[in-house]
């Protein structure tokens, strides 16, 4: 590989794959702490020409991390479609940004096929915002648990009803003002305070009491850890879902406490005693830095490692995968400019890979961002085809304490770009005079009428 380019009179060399990668990001704060970024715009530009140049096979050969010690590292090997991939092995990586641009939807998921992680990560590295967006919105993931997300025309939601105390009356006040507005389509998932066995039980059949008693198509989900949800279930508790965080590196996901051989066993627990009727029961969530907090990110940058979170999702064939991409703070992306490229960028890489992508645009009130911030990106991502936002009351959750988009920000989202929920919970909407004709009724907002 040729590692070296001279740019405006100087020279760069880079060392090995992970020092340009890291370079050829977009400005980071998190890679940034690293210390792997860019010294300058110079440098960056320098990094991107190399990059640019490399073919897909280099990327192959020269793993960041090797199969032989990371089992994330095995799962993205296997998970490449070997057929699609000999046809692009000796595409660089510019030539990739160029055809996954021109190409049609067809062969665009095609393309996407025979990516690895590290291909999609650094084919978003010589993307612009627009392109980011232009690319994604060719990849429809369509995915089924009890209902359809990911249809073109639709745009998903999820009603996240946090409670500071897992109250059941505070909770259900939440579900049913979500509902109210037409949001709760991609899942009713709550992140409990209480992280047992029996809380988690209480909450999968309060959930799954709403569902039934008002006949609302949609799966729920408890966010605890997937060892508390497996005793869950295990006992009978109803789940349609099952949930967990993940990293991009084996020992980003012990600090994490889980592995493959745990996600595996999950997995084969969900489909064999879930209560979905769909083939897609997981849900998973991401975001760019978690490895560097755990500090297992072996010297590569939040981008790629995020990446590699998707080609391990990818394995297990899920309904949802959120990158919340604002939730850790400004140590891993400093402000709104950041969050937005970390945004589009997960979405992104994501879609690529084959994923059914969501993000919870949000961020933490010691970023420098706002809530406009948040209806740029808002914006911007549903024009990129992404497949289902995060809910909460007032943009504000009053458990994990970040700032996120409202059941109206969602509501109002669709109908400006013409949106509407997915089909089954819209055609309920409509039942109940929340929707006509794809548009909120006069009754929206009101959630007495579940009372």
């Amino acid at each position: 590989m040729k590692l070296t380019v001279s740019l405006l009179g100087e020279s760069y060399r880079f060392h090995d794959l992970k020092e340009l990668f890291a370079k050829a990001n977009e400005e980071k704060s998190g890679d940034q702490l690293a210390g792997i970024a860019a010294a300058d715009d110079r440098e960056r530009m320098a990094a991107k020409l190399v990059l640019a140049d490399l073919t897909l096979a280099d990327i192959r050969s020269n793993p960041l991390l090797p199969p032989e010690t990371d089992e994330v590292s095995r799962v993205i090997e296997e998970g490449v479609d070997e057929a699609v991939y000999e046809t692009i092995r000796s595409w660089t990586v510019g030539e990739l940004r160029e055809q996954l641009l021109a190409a049609s939807e067809t062969e665009v998921r095609r393309i996407g096929r025979g990516l690895n992680s590290e291909m999609a990560a650094a084919a978003a590295k010589l993307m612009s915002n627009l392109d980011l967006i232009q690319a994604a919105a060719k990849c429809e993931v369509i995915t089924r648990c009890n209902t359809t997300l990911g249809e073109r025309g639709r745009l998903g939601s999820r009603a996240q009803p946090n409670h500071p105390t897992d109250d059941p009356l505070g909770m259900k006040a939440s579900i049913y003002e979500a509902l109210s507005y037409g949001i709760g389509d991609a899942v009713i998932g709550i992140n409990p305070v209480i992280d047992t066995t029996d809380n988690i039980i209480r909450l999968l059949h309060e959930t799954k009491e709403v569902i039934h008693r008002w006949g609302i198509p949609t799966q729920n989900s408890v966010l605890a850890h997937v060892t508390t949800q497996m005793r869950a279930i295990s006992k009978g508790a109803p789940a349609d879902l099952i949930f967990q965080s993940l990293a991009g590196t084996e020992s980003g996901n012990q600090s994490f406490g889980i592995d493959l051989r745990l996600l595996q066993e999950a997995d084969q627990l969900i489909r064999e005693s879930g209560t979905a009727s769909g083939e897609n029961r997981w849900y998973f969530e991401t975001g760019q830095g978690s490895e560097l907090s755990a500090g297992s990110h072996h010297g590569v940058d939040q981008l790629t490692l995020e990446s590699r979170c998707y080609g391990l999702a990818k394995a297990f064939k899920p309904f949802l995968v959120n990158t919340v991409v604002g939730f850790i703070g400004p140590e891993y992306l400093y402000d709104s400019k950041q969050v937005i490229r970390a945004g589009l960028e997960d979405h992104f890489m994501g879609k690529i890979q084959g994923l059914p992508m969501g993000v919870d645009v949000c961020y933490t009130n010691h970023m420098k961002a706002d809530q406009n911030d948040m209806d740029n990106l808002a914006v911007l991502l549903a024009a990129a085809g992404v497949n289902f936002f995060i809910g909460v009351p007032m943009a504000d959750d009053c458990m994990l304490n970040y700032q996120s988009t409202s059941f109206h920000d969602i509501a109002t989202v669709r109908e400006l770009l013409r949106l509407q929920p997915g089909a089954e919970f819209s055609a309920w909407a409509e039942k109940m005079g929340i929707l006509k004709n794809g548009r909120l009724t006069a009754l929206a907002g009101d959630p007495t009428r579940f009372i």
